[in-house]
């Protein structure tokens, strides 16, 4: 029961605070007021702190407060009836200092499983707007019982002038990287706190080299590496890739080399300025269509004792739908859930100076309730529209675990560009000569317009041809099959269609024959991804040849199948050389990017070509343009010959003045040059192109 408070007291905090940070009550011994009901979450304010929930089913909320590392509450502090309006609870709790407690709440309500809800006031529960989770410091560390409190930050962090690099999508080439796998085997005399935030600080020369704009983290919020307590011939497996989000306010405290007590978040923040410094930016990889909750049988911790039948798609019995494949599934376009995962973004943005976000699972986020796709979905229109967001780059992964594939159709509202899992696909099988792939490769190449209208949207197409979830470049022609024994699932798990091509071989081999024609093939690979039109997106390591043992779902390995081995960018520096030389290609062309102005014409071995032929595996692509900067025309000619024979081709006829220059040949020898670019004039526009091998033409005046 609550007390009112004594005169005297009330008139001690007007004195120091002001009138409007005056206790009014008293409740267990400590001072309090209603609080900011328009600032979820936990906010510091002079003289105490408000903490402010919602939930539409419960009936009682009690504040709980810890001291850190306990496990037991010090206090515990009911929210008087009269602290609520509407479905909201909010108090002001004074003489609070936030860098000595951690907290928690208990929510009592109604109880029946069979709607959803299922709340009984025993459970402790994670604040959804915690700032920072306690108790997940250690990477691998093993968890106390009940571990998830939030823990109250602070927000004075120095931006200085921090400016957001803002580059085009037609000029971004993004780098897909796991903040902890990078570094973590690097040398400690390159990388001084290897597998943090502050390790990937030291390897910014690296990325500025290579010459990378665009910095994907996979997941980064606060999730639980230990939540599945999943074993594997004695090896307990972690949840290594983090696609299992606790918190989606907080950071990922075991990134972080320092103890940031109540400072949570500041070492990402140095990562992000110092990235924007050397103009790259970051974006982040989020997870908003499920929780690490999981289903009937998983955890409980947060969502489920606020508001399971509001936060989770349920079907009639109160069981989890399963679009996301991981137990359960958020329902995002509830408006409750909708504007939870608006204020989760606007939060990123404005506290973290993120430049994009890469949506997983996107599809899900148009789904209503009850799983049905929607026409016009609501969350995904205001992300779009959002003011605060503008300028934020939206990447969708344009399908889910539930058979949606939104790829080429995905709701854009002239806003959101995809992952093209088509041109994943479609490149694979030609790279590895498969019959009837020449015409639908070219599509690609060209820009994907069959399912990206270039008058609608020009910067619509994310291509790649590996990413985190599949094979690394070099499995990909190492392997025929997937090897995942060591992720515990009998190897079941994991994409049986992988469209890979081992060369002859399976797994490694110390044949020069079959090593040579899979340097060529890999070499063949980024070519084809750095030439085309759409936004290239690279996996980390491969440009130095990293592999995960044919392992095409490594999640659960923390270890070296997933975590760079930098000793393999000695051994294949030509690689990197490569891979190089090409960003730097594309960069000085602008008639490959995006938006660029001009058209693609497609050739045969003879000639101009309205589309090609089921039996051909070589396709001929003429780039062109006049170019708005300059008064120039700027002209490419690709021919990749996916045939195990050399093919003899006919170039199409150069500008007047100009002859055709051979830039580039993906068949030459390791230690050409670096790699394998020339500068080699082509007489009488007759060539031969090398079997399994790509050429680059450039048009120069003779």
């Amino acid at each position: 029961m609550s007390r009112t408070i004594k005169t005297h007291i009330r008139e001690k905090f007007a004195k120091e605070y002001g009138n409007n940070m005056v206790p009014l009550h008293e409740v267990e011994g400590f001072y309090i007021r209603p609080g900011y009901y328009l600032e979820n979450g936990a906010t510091v304010l002079p003289g105490g702190i408000s903490f402010t929930v919602h939930t539409q089913k419960g009936t009682a909320v009690t504040l709980l407060l810890f001291k850190r590392h306990e496990e037991e509450p010090y206090a515990k502090i009911p929210f008087p009836e009269d602290y609520k309006i509407g479905d909201v609870y909010s108090m002001i709790v004074f003489d609070l200092d936030y860098r000595d407690f951690e907290y928690a709440y208990r929510v009592e309500g109604t109880f029946n499983p069979k709607k959803g809800y299922i709340l009984d006031g025993r459970q402790n529960l994670l604040d959804p707007y915690a700032n920072a989770v306690a108790g997940q410091r250690i990477w691998g560390a093993e968890k106390k019982k009940e571990h998830y409190h939030g823990r109250v930050t602070s927000s004075d962090f120095d931006w200085g002038k921090d400016k957001q690099p803002n580059i085009d999508m037609k000029d971004m080439i993004i780098y897909e990287l796991h903040v902890r796998g990078f570094t973590i085997m690097e040398d400690q005399d390159r990388v001084k706190n290897p597998g943090t935030f502050s390790g990937l600080i030291d390897k910014i020369p690296y990325l500025k080299s290579l010459g990378i704009n665009t910095v994907e983290l996979m997941p980064v919020f606060e999730f639980d590496e230990r939540s599945e307590n999943r074993y594997y011939k004695g090896k307990e497996l972690l949840n290594y890739w983090g696609y299992n989000p606790v918190a989606f306010f907080a950071p990922n405290t075991a990134y972080s080399a320092e103890v940031e007590h109540n400072r949570e978040g500041e070492e990402l923040k140095t990562l992000i300025k110092e990235m924007h410094k050397n103009g790259i930016q970051v974006f982040l990889d989020v997870v908003y269509n499920h929780t690490a909750e999981g289903n009937e049988d998983g955890l409980f911790f947060s969502f489920k004792g606020f508001d399971n039948h509001i936060y989770y798609m349920l079907d009639e019995n109160g069981h989890y739908a399963n679009y996301s494949g991981t137990g359960n599934t958020l329902n995002a376009n509830h408006p409750v859930v909708q504007n939870f995962i608006m204020e989760s973004m606007r939060y990123w943005v404005t506290e973290y100076h993120i430049d994009g976000f890469r949506f997983d699972l996107a599809s899900i986020l148009g789904r209503d309730e009850y799983g049905k796709p929607l026409e016009n979905p609501p969350l995904i229109k205001e992300l779009a529209y959002d003011p605060l967001l503008s300028k934020v780059k939206l990447i969708a992964e344009a399908w889910d675990a539930g058979g949606l594939y939104q790829v080429g159709s995905f709701p854009d509202f002239e806003r959101w560009s995809e992952w093209n899992g088509k041109y994943r696909d479609d490149i694979r099988r030609f790279l590895k000569g498969d019959m009837g792939m020449a015409n639908a490769a070219a599509i690609r190449i060209a820009g994907s317009i069959d399912i990206y209208d270039p008058e609608i949207r020009d910067d619509a197409s994310i291509n790649f041809i590996t990413c985190h979830d599949g094979f690394t470049l070099h499995d990909l022609y190492s392997y025929n099959e997937k090897h995942n024994e060591a992720n515990g699932w009998d190897n079941t798990d994991g994409e049986n269609n992988n469209n890979s091509w081992n060369c002859g071989v399976e797994g490694e081999t110390e044949d020069p024959k079959v090593i040579a024609l899979r340097r060529r093939m890999v070499r063949n690979a980024f070519t084809i991804l750095l030439l085309s039109r759409g936004t290239p997106m690279i996996l980390a390591g491969d440009e130095f040849g990293n592999s995960q043992k044919g392992n095409n779902n490594p999640y659960c390995q923390d270890n070296e199948i997933s975590w760079l081995n930098w000793k393999d960018l000695e051994k294949n520096r030509d690689l990197y050389y490569f891979v190089r030389k090409l960003i730097l290609f594309r960069k000085k062309h602008p008639v490959l990017k995006v938006g660029a102005y001009g058209s693609c014409k497609f050739y045969d071995n003879w000639g101009p070509v309205e589309q090609f032929r089921e039996i051909d595996r070589y396709i001929g692509i003429r780039f062109s343009g006049v170019l708005d900067d300059r008064d120039t025309e700027d002209i490419i000619f690709l021919a990749a010959n996916m045939y195990w024979e050399d093919i003899p081709i006919n170039l199409p006829e150069p500008p007047v003045g100009c002859k055709w220059k051979l830039r580039i040949d993906t068949s030459g020898e390791k230690g050409q040059d670096i790699g394998y670019f020339l500068e080699k004039y082509v007489e009488n526009n007759k060539i031969e192109v090398p079997g399994r091998s790509i050429m680059v033409f450039t048009a120069w005046k003779a």
